[in-house]
Formats: structure tokens, C-alpha cells, sequence
């Protein structure tokens, strides 16, 4: 079978509602049914083939040409194919029955699973001292707890993963199925310091990823760079072992974010901006000789290095398409460039918007994370003359938390006001997961309430320049 490529996962992604005959299930399950392990299936599209072989939503496909149908690289291994025979469980008689699909060529299956493994998903084994579960409060909920690390799911959604929890098994897979790119926490290449920021299997996790390199599979690496343990000399003996792989195409250095409730860190390069500016001098040769040799800087800093040295971040071409992007990599820029695009051509919709505002008497309120703050204001004042954004300051989880996507309920309940009347009050969507909930506890119906009895008018949006213009056009009609 061919090796899947990391472009044909995403039909198959978590949660997906694509297809038109979405279901939660079958109705007249058998009573107490006990589903196999498979892929539950959570959608097919009508008049897919899977569809026209009688696959419903809420059925297991149990095994795909005989394989047990453990996660999506299974399937994407397995079924790439015009044919493809599977084995499906239907919970409303407890049977299960061999089944073929046929597709023309370039169609999809036309199926969606409830995930991306089905066999349990590989949790951390390691002790890193910079762990953010670690440094949580007690008494969230539950699944804030759980600590990934499953290289399925580097490939798969491109988490990041140690690489301690792989046997060779794992490591043949990963070679044989050409698993490629994989994100990958290197941190460190010293094996005590390795040790010490990661704890006993550290050793594990560098062999594994030089038979990888050894195998051309395209890495993704990251370091979390932590004051006094892996910055200084250790950055330069990672940042050379980088530069003697051509096979680590990106590596992202984050600075340690650290809570109030942290045992081991009470400052990091956010509280020392010398120290910042030391880390992008630091880096910068390897960046120059990277862009000389290939064209590429292949070694990029997080956007927080450069707004804790208070340097403005690189232009555009500097981040290589972004490869990182969703480790805080290049989102300043790439904010500041849409910001320029929809203020160059979206003149008529930005005067509709802000005559919406005018005309209701409505004052437009932003709500960001402290460090995104500026960046955003820069697009929000244009949007009208009384914009503001509001940053909140993260108290809740303390130390130097200070980005959106952590915004607490408790947070923005005490820092927003009391007496929110006449205002359009922008909350952004990344401080809600899936199920409309904060890292707190709060549901967004709740905050909505609360705020609407404050006089808001609350809308929940994208803060990104496009679609938050998008959305208030929308929502002004």
C-alpha cells in the first residue's frame, strides 16, 4: 500500500460534520451492547460508497482488509486503494459483517470517525519540569489533566511528542508508513541535561529520533527554553545538532510559560528582556546560514521572544510558510499583514461596519490576551473612532500566562466592567473548546448571560482581522 501523506487526514479529522447525514447514532441499539474496538462512525456522505454499502452512522468499522482498525494512519494505509473490504459492527443486533467499497478514482470514501485513534491514546511517561499540566491548579476538570504523547498524533494533527513511549515496533511503523513530517520536543541534546528537563527516559526519546533522521523522515523539532537549563551553551549544541540534519526542516523555540502554582520556575526571558534580545542574537547565525543554504531560516523564534525584547517581529518570508504557526510562530506577522490586506481592500465593508455602529449607538469592545493586546488594537481602532480592546490580565492561572486562547471566565467577569450598555462586546472563539467551555468551568451561555444582563451585546468570534469584520458585518446586518 502507499504511504499516507499528511494532506489526505484531514477529511477523516475528529469531530468532523462534513457529510450530510450526521447522526449520533443508531437508534434500537441492542440493550447493553458493548462497542469492539474500531472507529465509531460519526458521519457518511449520501450517495458516497460507503453509503452504497450500507454504512451508517453510529456503526464500528472493526477492521479494514483484515487489519484491527486501530487509529486513522491504519486506515489511510490500508484503505488507499479503489476497493477497500472492510469489517463493520452494528450495535442494534451485535453483528458484525465483511463489506466492500469501490470508488472511482480521486473520490473519498465518504466516511467520518469520532477520532483519530481507536486503541487509546499514548499518555506521557516523562517528568519534564516545564510540563503546563504540571503547573495547573487542582480541581479542574479531568481531562485537563491528561498529558499526550502519542506519535500517531503528530502525524496525524501535529502534536508535538517526546518520542520516550515508542517501541521499536512504533519506530518501524513510523519508517515503513513514511509518517512524515513529525513534530517532535527535542528541548535538548546533552544527555544529563536532557535528563534533567525531562526526567529518566530522556535517553529514549534522541535515539528514536536519530533513526528517524537516519531515515529521511521530515522533522518538526521544538524547544522549550527554560533560563539555567537548556538556553546558553546547551542552545548552541541543540542548535548545531539541528543544523548538521537537513531532515529538521523547522525548529521552534518557545520561551517556558510558567503559572502561579509552579513548583520549579518563577521567572523566565518574558521577565528579562536583555535576556530575550540574548536569545535572538544568539540564534541569528544559524538563521543566516540556513536562508544561504537553503533558502529557508529553518530556525525560528516565538513570537514572545521578540515582544519581550520589545524587537518587532521578522517580516513575512522570514517564517518559511509558517510550518509552526500554531506554536505561537509567526501569528504577530501574519496578524499584521491581514490587518494591512483587509484594511487595503475592504474599505466598503469596514465603513458599513463602523456606520452600523454609529447608527445603533454602539460602542465596540475587543477581548484579548495581554500579549496579543497591541496587535490586535491596531486593527480594532480602525473599525471605529470609540474601539478599544480589552486586555485581560490572566489571574486565574498567574506567573506569565497572558495569551488568548487561556482566558479565564473568572478573568473576564471581573475585568470587563459592570455597566456594559450600549456596547458590542467581542469575546474571541480560542478561549472556548468544542463544548462552549473555558479552561475555568464557565459555558459560554453562561458568560453570554451574565454579560447581556451587564446591558452587552455579546458576539463570539474569530479576533483575526477578516473574520472579525466578517462577523460583525454579519451580525449588523
Amino acid at each position: 500500500m502507499g504511504a499516507p501523506d499528511a494532506t489526505t487526514v484531514a477529511p477523516y479529522a475528529a469531530g468532523r460534520s462534513d457529510y450530510g447525514n450526521v447522526s449520533a447514532g443508531l437508534d434500537g441499539s441492542a440493550a447493553g451492547t458493548r462497542l469492539p474496538m474500531g472507529g465509531v462512525v460519526t458521519a457518511v456522505r449520501e450517495g458516497s460508497p460507503a453509503d452504497d454499502a450500507g454504512v451508517l452512522p453510529g456503526m464500528v468499522v472493526t477492521r479494514v482488509e483484515g487489519a484491527p482498525l486501530t487509529d486513522m494512519v491504519t486506515w489511510l494505509w490500508e484503505a488507499d486503494g479503489d476497493e477497500v473490504r472492510l469489517e463493520v459492527f452494528d450495535p442494534r443486533d451485535a453483528t458484525a459483517t465483511d463489506c466492500v467499497l469501490e470508488r472511482l478514482p480521486g473520490e473519498d470514501w465518504g466516511i467520518s470517525f469520532d477520532g483519530a485513534v481507536f486503541d487509546g491514546m499514548r499518555t506521557c511517561r516523562n517528568a519534564c519540569v516545564f510540563c503546563f499540566m504540571g503547573m495547573l491548579p487542582p480541581h479542574m476538570r479531568r481531562s485537563l489533566y491528561i498529558r499526550d504523547d502519542d506519535y500517531r498524533l503528530s502525524f496525524l494533527e501535529g502534536n508535538f511528542v517526546t518520542l520516550t513511549n515508542l517501541t521499536d515496533d512504533d519506530v518501524d511503523r513510523i519508517v515503513t508508513c513514511r509518517l512524515s513530517p513529525m513534530n517532535v520536543s527535542l528541548h535538548a541534546v546533552s544527555p544529563a541535561v536532557r535528563r534533567r528537563l525531562m526526567g529518566r527516559n530522556a535517553d529514549r526519546g534522541l535515539e528514536v529520533l536519530e533513526r528517524l533522521v537516519a531515515a529521511d523522515i521530515e522533522i518538526h523539532a521544538q524547544i522549550v527554553l527554560c533560563p539555567d537549563l537548556n538556553d546558553g551553551d546547551e542552545l548552541d549544541r541543540t542548535l548545531a545538532w539541528c543544523e548538521a540534519r537537513p531532515q529538521v526542516t523547522s525548529l521552534g523555540i518557545v520561551p517556558l510559560g510558567y503559572t502561579r502554582f509552579s513548583r520549579h520556575f518563577d521567572r523566565s526571558f518574558s521577565d528579562d528582556p536583555v535576556r530575550a534580545r540574548r536569545v535572538i542574537d544568539q540564534v541569528k547565525p544559524y538563521q543566516e546560514r540556513a536562508r544561504d543554504r537553503y533558502g529557508r531560516t529553518c530556525f525560528q523564534l516565538s513570537d514572545e521572544f521578540y515582544l519581550d525584547a520589545g524587537i518587532d517581529v521578522p517580516a513575512a518570508e522570514h517564517y518559511d510558510g509558517y510550518p509552526q504557526f500554531y506554536d505561537g510562530i509567526g501569528m504577530i506577522r501574519s496578524y499584521l499583514d491581514e490587518t494591512d490586506g483587509v484594511l487595503a481592500g475592504s474599505r466598503a465593508t469596514l465603513d458599513a461596519v463602523r456606520d452600523a455602529l454609529e447608527r445603533r449607538g454602539l460602542r465596540l469592545s475587543v477581548v484579548s490576551g495581554m500579549a496579543a493586546a497591541p496587535t490586535v488594537e491596531r486593527f480594532v481602532e480602525e473599525l471605529a473612532p470609540a474601539a478599544r480592546v480589552i486586555a485581560i490580565e490572566n489571574r486565574f492561572f498567574g506567573g506569565n500566562v497572558d495569551v488568548t486562547g487561556l482566558i479565564c471566565g473568572c478573568d473576564l467577569l471581573e475585568q470587563v466592567g459592570d455597566d456594559l450598555r450600549d456596547v458590542m462586546l467581542i469575546l474571541p472563539d480560542v478561549m472556548f473548546n468544542s463544548d462552549g467551555m473555558t479552561l475555568d468551568g464557565y459555558h459560554q451561555q453562561d458568560l453570554l448571560r451574565t454579560l447581556a444582563n451587564r446591558g452587552a451585546r455579546v458576539l463570539i468570534s474569530s479576533t483575526q482581522p477578516a473574520a472579525l469584520l466578517d462577523a460583525l458585518s454579519d451580525e449588523l446586518g
